[in-house]
């Protein structure tokens, strides 16, 4: 397989992206566990800027999406609105099992089936709410994914393909962060 030929500028943006990713946080509702959670990613003991992780409000601005809570019908647009702002290549990481699968609010009326019934997830981080560590490695294995995606010239070698038996979609080669 032929590696495709990137200019300096492609790979300058390529590895400014992976030094200092840029996170936006969209919580579609729930407990907050695993806001609090996140917001102590952020605080000196465990210190995500090492990494040159920075969270950001603006999605127009943002790399990786992470999605907390369960995706209800009302938040579903809004999380399809704020994830077509964010500039390619963008990556999501649904956290917790309430992203996953609903959690403890599955099979509620009002609640969709997961975070991927919506949006494409490349990263899921599971807990009920995940540590701030489990947060911090399903990150860093957003980074490596990010890193493999600028290694092949894009994401397109491990898009979702249609699964022809059942009709429900899988992943090809992707990730699926487990502690």
């Amino acid at each position: 397989m032929a590696v495709p030929v990137t200019s300096l500028s492609e790979k300058l943006v390529n590895w400014a992206r992976l030094k200092s990713p840029w996170l936006t946080i969209f919580n579609s509702g729930a407990c907050n566990a695993c806001d609090i959670e996140i917001i102590a990613c952020l605080i000196p003991r465990f210190d995500v800027e090492r990494f040159g992780i920075l969270a950001r409000g603006s999605p127009r601005h943002a790399d990786i999406l992470i999605v907390t809570g369960p995706v209800t019908l009302k938040q579903a647009s809004r999380l399809r609105r704020v994830w077509e702002q964010i500039p390619e290549p963008k990556y999501v990481i649904a956290m917790g099992a309430c992203g996953a699968d609903g959690g403890v609010f599955h099979g509620l009326y009002h609640v969709m089936k997961s975070v991927e019934s919506v949006i494409p997830v490349d990263i899921f981080v599971p807990g009920c709410p995940p540590r701030p560590d489990e947060i911090i490695n399903g990150v860093v294995a957003c980074l490596n994914l990010m890193a493999e995606d600028a290694s092949h010239a894009g994401r397109a070698w491990r898009q979702k393909t249609r699964d022809r038996t059942g009709g429900e979609e899988r992943k090809s080669t992707g990730e699926i962060y487990h502690e």
